[in-house]
């Protein structure tokens, strides 16, 4: 049962993983009260993550979205939460993708003077490079503003931070016993101003925020041992992010809708034989890890306020690009809060209000 506490505080936090933990940066920042609510041992997207951010990927590797507004803000925060934390766990290192054929090799060569990607792309080359540890006979682009967090040491120093402060609580929060009034939320003796979910998929089992489109979308990864250290990131079909000295993340695989809380045969097996393309290094494999992330249909994330209960805040959807969105999403958000920025409707809960209403009409 959670300790009840007679006191005030500006934010409740429900979930505290890499959206939960920026948002309660960011208030703190601002000077706010919060107190945070999580559950650290469950299995969540974020404890297993290789924590890479990159602004030119996906299938046909263009700019990220909003990647001139978001990874300016993304290394402002996590240097300035390094220094807060008193704990390392950022680190920019370029990545390097191999081209597959000549015709891409020449699509890089025109797109590289693009003066979208110019300024995110280190070097293009024509010939093989690291060609002692990975196949890339056509040459390949370096990328740079890219890298990766080291997830797990972020989220623990930031509840570290937090219980320092008195501002953190073990404890699962459900929304039917918070108590809602106009100007302000209770739950157990405790009183805020309002309640910020960053629930991740758990959002589907909210009963005020179950209709918001969440999909589950699951990834599994592998930790691998390296004989010697990469020369760079290297990510073509797959990424390979240290996760120690001598240990490496490689994932991950995309499943929408996979829901099943287990490793399966067929990832694993997917995995090798993206690693065995890509790698001349032996390589050993040590574990095989599962993670179930929030995405959603647009692949944009979520913000905003209950369409009833405007005291009841939602952060979600992010993705596979959590440590990429978080840091400037949490500050749009934190700003919002207190009424000095407005929330973009392609982000904006507004967005999906028709699927609130047929709820509450149904």
């Amino acid at each position: 049962m959670t300790k009840k506490i007679k006191t005030h505080y500006d934010h409740i936090i429900i979930g505290q993983g890499l959206a939960g933990s920026c948002v309660a940066l960011q208030l703190i920042k601002r000077g706010k009260k919060i107190l945070v609510f999580d559950e650290p041992l469950k299995n969540k997207a974020s404890a297993v993550a290789a924590g890479l951010f990159n602004p030119i990927a996906g299938k046909f590797m263009t700019k990220a979205w909003l990647a001139d507004k978001i990874f300016p803000s993304l290394f402002q925060f996590y240097e300035e939460a390094e220094q807060q934390l008193s704990e390392k766990f950022f680190y920019p290192q370029s990545v390097y993708r191999p081209f597959i054929s000549v015709k891409e090799q020449n699509q890089w060569m025109g797109r590289s003077e693009n003066p979208e990607l110019k300024f995110f792309i280190d070097k293009v080359f024509t010939s093989p490079t690291f060609e002692r540890q990975i196949r890339n006979p056509f040459g390949g682009v370096l990328i740079n503003h890219t890298g990766y967090v080291d997830t797990n040491s972020f989220m623990m120093a930031t509840r570290n931070f937090l219980k320092k402060q008195s501002a953190f609580q073990e404890a699962h929060v459900g929304l039917g016993c918070v108590e809602i009034f106009p100007d302000k939320v209770l739950y157990q003796g405790v009183q805020a101003k309002n309640i910020i979910c960053c629930e991740g998929v758990d959002s589907l089992e909210n009963p005020l925020f179950g209709w918001v489109p969440i999909i589950p979308l699951k990834g599994e990864m592998l930790t691998v041992s390296l004989p010697e250290k990469p020369m760079a990131i290297f990510n073509r079909g797959i990424y390979i992010v240290p996760k120690s000295e001598t240990e490496y993340w490689v994932g991950a695989t995309y499943k929408p809708g996979d829901e099943r809380q287990e490793i399966t045969v067929e990832a694993r097996l997917e995995l090798k034989e993206m690693v065995n393309d890509l790698l001349k290094i032996r390589y050993t494999i040590n574990h095989q890890y599962w993670g179930i992330r929030p995405a959603t249909p647009d692949i944009r994330p979520v913000l905003g306020a209950h369409p009833r209960h405007k005291n009841v805040i939602i952060f979600n959807g992010l993705g596979t690009k959590g440590v990429s969105l978080s840091p400037y999403f949490s500050g749009l958000l934190a700003n919002w809060l207190e009424g000095k920025a407005e929330i973009p409707l392609e982000v904006n809960i507004e967005r999906f209000k028709a699927l609130y209403s047929k709820l509450s009409s149904g």
